[in-house]
């Protein structure tokens, strides 16, 4: 099934579209098959101050745009957004891989976000303090000023509507740099922004080469706050450029996330639950479930069923129907994937569905690992694929300490019909996020970080309204 692409990839500065214009020219591939389907144009040294500009005016104009008048617009946006939900999971699905109905789940997540931040930004209260009559003391919230954001290629939209929906609702102008490998359904993004009313000057959008974009835009002082999802390594190194200005951040970082699964669970049930789930995007999810620990008492009855319902998947272009597992969104998925189960097979880890790359495009097969030791680098490097990793545990002790092990904690996951047993777990997991018999975690109105290493700060919910605002107390006599 083939559809259409966008053919006129673009920048967007200053309420303008920028095409190529003698810009160094990035290749866009279809992960599907492995071809080039476009190019992108990179945003050079002036490109980047124009829209640094852009954003320093935009902020001071926007900011003072009364909370109604920002509400509706985002609520505007939203409208658009679901308008053309269709086409954007199209586009979406062409440069990523993912199928289409998740796509599709996407762009209108999206849209949620707008609606949310549209009404959340009317709660931005502060407070009055008691003093002697005569004095006055309040504190206010006010918004943190222009922001640079950056967001990966697993959730392109989504992810960047989450920054963006709190961002714009607070009052700040945003620079934002989401990943190459997605241009199209960002730009899209982007354009129900501008059609529903957003100023030219306060959201850009620019692409190229992520380095000189990340220290251009951290470097400059027009940038108050800088907001990033991605992997630990690059945060960290986002999070030392912003040391140099003290700008405020917000990291969503690399996960690792444990299941733990007891034996007072319908395993059927349990199975059907969290297959789909671990191989949900290729397994391309920060809170993918990954590290299972399965009670000794009904591990051979998961694995078989784990396995069973592995095989069954199908997999394929994404844009194909019936397709419940595309291909990985880029060339170093698969051979990083390999490496990984190469490893921990070595160690004494069994492969028991899958463990390949195959095809023309980015695809690997949907795989089950068992018995793998903690010493093999899959369980202490997040795979970031669709590779499913197990192990025994004998008690609720042990469980724990397996689960909190690595130095990641964005999302856990514990599944059991023992109300004391979910109590104990919830409390004791060392994660930003915990499901208890369910994987859904990451709503508009929840709050969605991790602690360790998986980064802090939160998106979603009034926090991450909070993150996008700076307090400030005014004392009058």
């Amino acid at each position: 099934m083939t559809q259409a692409y966008a053919s006129d990839l673009a920048l967007f500065i200053n309420g303008s579209w920028r095409m190529g214009e003698g810009r160094d020219a990035l290749a866009v591939l279809n992960p599907a098959t492995g071809a080039a389907i476009a190019e992108l144009p990179a945003a050079s040294a002036a490109d980047l101050e124009e829209a640094l500009a852009a954003a320093q005016a935009g902020f001071a104009e926007w900011r003072m745009i009364d909370v109604d008048t920002r509400g509706a617009i985002l609520r505007k946006a939203a409208e658009l957004i679901r308008e053309r939900a269709d086409r954007i999971a199209t586009l979406l699905t062409t440069e990523q891989g993912k199928p289409v109905g998740e796509a599709r789940g996407e762009v209108v997540g999206a849209a949620a976000m707008f609606d949310f931040y549209a009404e959340e930004a009317k709660r931005a209260y502060g407070r009055v303090l008691v003093r002697p009559t005569g004095q006055r003391a309040m504190v206010i919230k006010q918004p943190v000023g222009p922001v640079a954001v950056f967001t990966p290629w697993n959730f392109p939209v989504y992810l960047l509507a989450k920054k963006l929906a709190p961002a714009l609702a607070a009052g700040c102008s945003v620079i934002a740099k989401p990943a190459e490998e997605c241009p199209a359904s960002t730009a899209a993004l982007m354009r129900c922004l501008a059609d529903a009313g957003v100023p030219a000057n306060v959201a850009q959008l620019v692409y190229g080469v992520p380095d000189m974009i990340s220290r251009t835009l951290i470097g400059s002082p027009v940038i108050r706050k800088v907001s990033f999802t991605g992997s630990t390594a690059v945060g960290k190194h986002l999070m030392r450029l912003a040391a140099d200005g003290v700008k405020r951040i917000t990291m969503e970082l690399g996960g690792h996330a444990p299941v733990l699964v007891f034996d007072d669970v319908d395993l059927d049930k349990t199975l059907d639950m969290l297959v789909p789930q671990k191989f949900r995007n290729a397994g391309q999810v920060c809170v993918s479930p990954t590290r299972f620990y399965v009670h000794e008492r009904i591990y051979d009855a998961f694995l078989e069923g784990f396995a069973a319902r592995t095989a069954r998947l199908k997999v394929g272009n994404g844009l194909e129907p019936g397709v419940q597992m595309g291909p990985l969104a880029n060339p170093r998925r698969p051979e990083a994937l390999t490496g990984l189960i190469t490893d921990a097979t070595a160690q004494g880890g069994r492969v028991l569905a899958g463990g390949e790359a195959y095809g023309d495009g980015f695809f690997f097969q949907p795989t089950l690992l068992a018995d793998v030791p903690d010493t093999a680098a899959i369980m202490n490097t997040e795979p970031f694929g669709p590779v499913a990793v197990t192990r025994p545990f004998a008690t609720l002790d042990e469980a724990i300490v397996n689960a909190n092990r690595v130095p990641f904690g964005l999302a856990a996951f514990a599944f059991t019909d023992s109300l004391r047993t979910a109590n104990l777990v919830g409390d004791a997991l060392e994660a930003g996020m915990v499901g208890i018999n369910s994987f859904a975690i990451s709503f508009a109105d929840a709050p969605f970080g991790g602690i360790k290493e998986s980064g802090f700060g939160s998106e979603g919910g009034p926090e991450g309204l909070e993150s996008y605002l700076v307090t400030k107390a005014i004392h009058q006599a």
